[in-house]
């Protein structure tokens, strides 16, 4: 940094706070490290009683912290996003619609590994909404080396780090089965569970069929909701290893190829994810979404409904922040559950 008279410094980076002091008014920095000082800057300085200004010497091979966190702006920012303008050396990435957010986490953990730059997100696979920020942006230093900055794209790799993807107007078939609900021993109080979720991210339960415990039926069931255009189906009931619970098998003698039977989830162990054919879900739940007040079906529901693929890695990956505390008063998704 050098020391230059204010007049000649427009368009140069003070590299230290101006304070104002006005007594019984105001005490605070009037501009900021890292300010490019504009004409009418000047008078402003001045009144201050800064004749002289400490500023970054300019060298071609530093980026200015705005300059930087655009940069880093650039590497995160997928379809269905924003940035802000730089405030302070930071910028922060917008949700532009409903959906949710996925973020390449290798990629992330690269960039922020290189040192003196940081980009903070908030947890993917979780659903965001319209205005919601999504991420922040900033080198640490005021400036920094060209270089390093194109090291962080590198680091990156070519695709963005982050994205949104919408929710879809989702249709769903429901099949309820059970010996006990089909006839009519007990009240059927799983269908309307699934169907409030499913509200939640404006899909409807277009078809719904209760059926006793036969696999061929419920094989058939999913298979005629299928051909009717559902966009996924969800069977509930018959999801243990009993004996008599054949849900799992019906689900496997559709053809769809199974995913996962079981996550590492509580509560949600005996959860079931196949696709059909041409990639619509086919889901079994197990007992403690009836009941439960979150569960591995609201870790996954988001991905389903922004036909984001849900594979046996991501799964397994539940593990840590796969139990539910059952806390008194539930915030979830403000919680760990999941995370």
């Amino acid at each position: 940094m050098k020391m230059m008279k204010t007049e000649d410094a427009v368009g140069h980076v003070l590299c230290h706070d101006i304070t104002q002091i006005i007594r019984g008014v105001t005490k605070g920095p009037v501009f900021r490290k890292g300010h490019v000082i504009t004409q009418e800057d000047i008078p402003v300085l001045l009144s201050v009683g800064k004749d002289h200004v400490y500023i970054w010497e300019k060298d071609d091979t530093l980026f200015h912290e705005d300059e930087a966190a655009a940069i880093l702006r650039d590497i995160c920012m997928g379809a269905h996003m924003h940035g802000s303008a730089p405030k302070e050396g930071k910028i922060e990435l917008i949700a532009d619609c409903d959906g949710v957010l996925t973020i390449r986490r290798d990629g992330l953990k690269a960039v922020n590994s290189l040192g003196e730059m940081m980009i903070a997100t908030r947890h993917g696979g979780f659903p965001v909404r319209k205005g919601d920020k999504l991420a922040g942006t900033r080198i640490i230093p005021l400036v920094i080396k060209k270089d390093k900055m194109a090291a962080a794209q590198e680091a990156a790799g070519p695709a963005p780090l982050l994205d949104v993807h919408p929710f879809g107007q989702k249709k769903a078939g429901v099949v309820t089965t059970g010996n006990e609900v089909f006839h009519g021993r007990i009240e059927d109080t799983f269908t309307p569970v699934i169907e409030s979720k499913l509200a939640e991210y404006g899909a409807v339960m277009a078809m719904h069929t209760t059926l006793a415990d036969d696999p061929a039926a419920i094989t058939a069931a999913i298979q005629d909701m299928l051909d009717k255009g559902m966009d996924m189906v969800f069977c509930t009931g018959g999801m243990s290893v009993d004996p008599d619970d054949q849900t799992p098998l019906a689900i496997k003698n559709t053809g769809a190829r199974i995913v996962s039977y079981g996550a590492p989830v509580l509560p949600g162990a005996m959860f079931l994810l196949a696709y059909s054919g041409d990639d619509r879900p086919i889901v079994g739940l197990p007992g403690c979404v009836m009941y439960a007040k979150r569960t591995i079906f609201d870790l996954v529901l988001p991905s389903l409904m922004a036909d984001v693929p849900v594979t046996a890695d991501d799964l397994a990956g539940l593990g840590e922040g796969g139990l539910c505390l059952g806390c008194p008063v539930c915030t979830f998704p403000n919680c760990g559950f999941g995370k």
